[in-house]
């Protein structure tokens, strides 16, 4: 009878991941079932102020690092998914005299938002807060008329239309403050020979900050040419030269003679 020997069947590799990824997954669900966990995460903050009268002059924070400990599965969601969160909302009474807030009182305020974890602290000392009052100033658009290139012989026939004539800023009071009074157009057209109509970019600082009603104005007049020179200004007449004291004089002595003879 013939001996016959038994061959290992390979091992195919699509069922190896398959078990490891299987037992991985095992692993995971296991180990999020467990507590007392500790995991840093950034935190929605949203922070409540009036709007309609101040302006933030740094950027605020949209999240906060917070150190929190709690259920696998909890975290787990906190910190893959940390928008999904309700945002604290943080209010700013007086955002001019409030420079900072205390990570002490903000965690404070986080255990009583996120009840389903422990809030152990808040990342970093402070949160550095920069408010000025928000403002608005009009400032008028004018032509720089005495800059117009035009052609031989050619002038402006018209009034200089400009629309809009005045610009409308937003911004925080300070930086307003060193806003131009005017802003001066200049046309950047040469040698004009026909009526001008053109939208123009404003010539404005621009600012992150600072918003503009208006960035660009439109700027239309006519020209015409001059079929006859214009008349020369009168030239001035030379001043009569005054009467000395003894021409004066003498004059006053011969009216005297004259007086008495008669």
């Amino acid at each position: 009878m013939p001996l016959t020997t038994t061959q290992s069947r390979p091992v195919q590799l699509p069922t190896l991941v398959l078990c490891l990824v299987a037992a991985a997954v095992i692993w995971l669900l296991n180990a999020l079932n467990k507590n007392n966990y500790t995991v840093s995460v950034q935190y929605p903050i949203e922070f409540v102020y009036n709007q309609k009268l101040y302006v933030p002059t740094t950027p605020l924070p949209k999240t906060i690092g917070v150190s929190i400990t709690g259920n696998g599965w909890k975290l787990f969601r906190k910190s893959w998914l940390p928008f999904r969160s309700q945002p604290i909302r943080y209010p700013v009474a007086n955002p001019l005299q409030t420079k900072f807030i205390n990570t002490a009182s903000l965690a404070a305020a986080l255990t009583d938002h996120a009840k389903d974890v422990r809030v152990n602290f808040v990342a970093g000392d402070t949160l550095t807060l920069n408010f000025d009052r928000l403002a608005a100033q009009e400032v008028p658009i004018i032509v720089d008329s005495a800059g117009i290139d035009l052609a031989d012989r050619m002038v402006v026939s018209s009034f200089i239309n400009v629309s809009p004539r005045t610009i409308r800023f937003e911004g925080p009071a300070r930086l307003l403050r060193a806003m131009p009074d005017t802003i001066k157009v200049k046309i950047p057209a040469r040698r004009l020979a026909l009526s001008y109509d053109e939208e123009l970019r404003l010539p404005i600082p621009r600012h992150p900050l600072i918003r503009a009603s208006a960035d660009q104005v439109t700027v239309s007049f006519e020209v015409a040419e001059l079929l006859q020179p214009l008349p020369l200004p009168p030239a001035p007449q030379p001043e009569k030269p005054a009467k000395t004291t003894k021409a004066v004089k003498a004059k006053k002595s011969a009216k005297a003679k004259s007086v008495r003879k008669k």
